[in-house]
């Protein structure tokens, strides 16, 4: 541009408000979801029960220690953006708190906008890979309806067969990532949901695997070469990830790295941020 401004895309737009915002949030997961005592949450909840440690201004009282509390999970978790979305786009800006109809239609609906900001996320990193070109008067519709849907009233939300939108939106992913990975070394190795839980794979050649929904928890892939592997739905929690190359790695999301294991010679892909706990 002609002040020197660079120009926001369409896809960094979407990013963008893909990235969740607690301040404009009203507490949403720590209500609206519930999680069960384990190595990722120190204490029971159940849905629709607010978190002991949520205060009244929608903030967490353990926010800055929630490893060290036994909150993994939570530090874990991304809403990519549909806290901000329910509490001040779909229900204008309403609190959940007084208004017992209120908070059950809001606790609804955020697991559903919860999925269509995942997958949004999906296609616009879709999209944005030379791969995706031939696949594109597919995925510009699917993408426009996906917008569309986060858009959509609460009525609209819960009547949606989030599955079959979900499964035609898959199989578009899927597409676009085997012809991304075709060619590579390690394009035919492993199948979806592969058990490498606690794998020895460091060093290894993993250039275009097919990881995705792999059980890579406390997997051994320091050094490991993961460019072009497609990693979506990975459980990466506990994975030694320390030094190896995730720059170009297909569909990988904030969540994931912050469940693993790196340091400052990891890469990352574009887009995300390096965890704060890797630096230790």
């Amino acid at each position: 541009m002609a002040d020197g401004t660079v120009p926001v895309t369409a896809g960094a737009r979407r990013r963008l408000a893909l990235v969740g915002d607690c301040a404009d949030c009203h507490g949403l997961c720590c209500v609206a979801l519930p999680f069960a005592a384990s190595a990722d949450f120190a204490r029971s909840k159940p849905a629709g029960t607010p978190c002991g440690h949520l205060g009244a201004d929608s903030g967490c009282g353990i926010h800055a220690r929630l490893r060290e509390s036994g909150y993994a999970g939570c530090a874990v978790f991304d809403c990519f953006g549909a806290g901000q979305r329910v509490s001040q786009v779909t229900f204008g800006g309403r609190d959940w708190r007084g208004d017992p109809e209120l908070a059950r239609r809001m606790f609804a609906v955020f697991p559903v906008q919860r999925q269509l900001h995942e997958l949004l996320w999906y296609l616009t990193v879709a999209r944005s890979l030379p791969a995706a070109a031939p696949f594109a008067d597919r995925l510009d519709p699917a993408l426009a309806e996906t917008e569309r849907l986060v858009d959509a009233d609460a009525d609209e939300l819960l009547a949606l067969d989030v599955p079959a939108h979900r499964d035609g939106v898959n199989a578009l992913l899927l597409a676009v990532s085997e012809r991304a990975r075709a060619g590579l070394p390690a394009a035919r190795r492993y199948r979806r949901g592969a058990d490498l839980v606690g794998a020895r794979l460091r060093r290894a050649d993993l250039r275009g695997a097919n990881l995705r929904g792999a059980l890579l928890l406390a997997a051994e892939l320091g050094g490991a070469d993961l460019r072009g592997a497609d990693l979506i739905g990975a459980d990466l929690r506990a994975a030694d990830l320390r030094g190896a190359r995730l720059d170009g790695a297909l569909f990988v999301t904030q969540a994931q790295l912050n469940a693993a294991r790196g340091d400052g010679a990891t890469t990352v892909p574009e887009g995300l941020t390096r965890p704060a706990h890797w630096a230790g």
